[in-house]
């Protein structure tokens, strides 16, 4: 079975209020993270009409600041499927009410599997790629995956040489001094 992603996309607005805020008056980053988890879950429970749960996050830069008062617009497509896995692209866009002005405040990719009721993961729908920017996307998943595969095993610590870093942390702002133990 294969779905297109049109069809799970979620989009969710939320007034920005001083209890989501710090001390200077901008929006915690934490807040923005829950909300971000909370559409990449409905996102992809829709798609694969499964419940499910975050298995990896990638990468989130906050980009702009968010202010008390200002709308935030979330936006979730499926990007990718595999087997039982989902990666969610999203995006976070604040708007002024006063001035109409949008931010992009962040964008990020979630990770998600979903659970059968028994607990175990379950395969999910594969996506139909119905545009050049939904092939672009589901590429780039499957890049990230490479290189994510990649930087997991580079740094082994039984294969890790520390010889092989010693010239590169000394270009760094760092100091090595090992103990014996």
């Amino acid at each position: 079975m294969y779905k297109y992603a049109k069809d799970s996309q979620v989009t969710i607005t939320q007034l920005m209020l001083p209890s989501h805020s710090n001390f200077s008056g901008k929006i915690h980053g934490g807040h923005i993270l829950n909300l971000m988890d909370q559409i990449a879950f409905a996102c992809a429970s829709k798609h694969s009409r499964n419940y499910c749960v975050t298995a990896s996050v990638n990468k989130v830069d906050f980009l702009n600041p968010i202010e008390v008062g200002e709308l935030v617009t979330l936006k979730a497509s499926v990007n990718y499927t595999g087997n039982t896995s989902m990666v969610i692209g999203l995006r976070v866009e604040s708007e002024n009410v006063q001035t109409g002005l949008v931010k992009h405040c962040n964008s990020s990719y979630f990770t998600m599997v979903a659970k059968g009721e028994d607990g175990k993961n379950a395969k999910v729908p594969g996506l139909i790629l119905d545009s050049i920017q939904g092939v672009r996307r589901f590429a780039r998943s499957v890049a990230r995956q490479e290189q994510s595969r990649k930087r997991s095993s580079r740094f082994n610590s039984s294969d890790f040489k520390l010889e092989d870093h010693i010239e590169l942390i000394k270009s760094q702002n760092a100091l090595i001094e090992l103990f014996e133990s």
